[in-house]
């Protein structure tokens, strides 16, 4: 087997999460076919008791999981600018703090990017699951080449976030994340690909993504809403994309916010997944 080079998990985790989910999400990096010695793990502000149980039977089983707590809650896009200075290694491996990655997520990704080094940023699909039932539900797709990978990111997000692997320096290069509540990971994307970032997607489901009633609520909450809104405006007033592209998301993100709770689901499926 060739010699693949070191990489550092990032993940976050903020007081709303269930402290089972976060230890499975957790374990399922520990476990990988290539493992890593550099675990970054973001403390968003002050966590449950659960949570902090959690960490500490972890941090008992694998000397890589390596913590840092933030005074307060600081949000996504702050922790992981706090995170990938602290990562190690140039190769960074976002993971969230509720999803299961496959076995060998970190071994494809990682080998997909020693074999091609001018890749910067690289993705996979999701198998999108039940919660309560462990139900696969469905697998949310992504174009899978660099010219499409551009094309697409004019208006959504080309990569699942829950599969982002990407170069530390290219991360600097491009300025990090920003600080906006929602959708920061789909404009530091956008930086990274405006920064010249190559781009490619795995096409075989690396992440299992986990589906509760509450990822639909999200989908359609005002704040979710107006992040969504600014980013693409932001995108549109820089020529980044066309009004076209600025609009017609926004419209359907708008008419998702006032459709009724019962139908976001059923939208989400037909018209969104990828």
């Amino acid at each position: 087997m060739d010699k693949l080079p070191p990489y550092s998990v990032l993940m976050s985790v903020y007081d709303g999460e269930k402290a089972e989910f976060f230890k499975e999400s957790v374990r399922s990096m520990l476990a990988q076919t290539l493992p890593t010695d550099d675990f970054v793990l973001v403390c968003d502000g002050e966590l449950t008791d659960e949570l902090d149980a959690a960490i500490e039977e972890l941090c008992a089983e694998s000397e890589a999981l390596h913590v840092y707590r933030m005074e307060q809650r600081s949000g996504t896009g702050a922790c992981a600018n706090f995170g990938i200075e602290k990562c190690r290694h140039e190769i960074i491996v976002k993971m969230d703090s509720d999803d299961v990655a496959v076995p060998e997520r970190c071994e494809r990704s990682v080998r997909a990017m020693a074999r091609h080094p001018e890749i910067d940023m690289l993705g996979a699909y999701i198998e999108e699951f039940d919660s309560d039932t462990g139900e696969s539900l469905a697998v949310k797709k992504t174009p899978l080449r660099n010219s499409e990978i551009h094309k697409y990111s004019k208006r959504r997000n080309p990569f699942n976030n829950q599969t982002l692997v990407y170069k530390k320096s290219m991360a600097k290069k491009a300025g990090g994340y920003s600080t906006i509540k929602r959708c920061e990971d789909y404009e530091f994307v956008v930086n990274m690909l405006r920064e010249g970032a190559y781009g490619v997607n795995i096409g075989r489901v690396l992440v299992r993504y986990r589906i509760t009633k509450g990822n639909y609520e999200r989908r359609r909450n005002w704040a979710n809403t107006k992040a969504f809104f600014k980013v693409r405006w932001r995108l549109f007033r820089s020529g980044y994309s066309s009004f076209a592209d600025f609009a017609l998301p926004c419209a359907l993100q708008l008419f998702i916010f006032i459709m009724p709770a019962k139908l976001t689901g059923v939208v989400y499926k037909k018209l969104l997944r990828g």
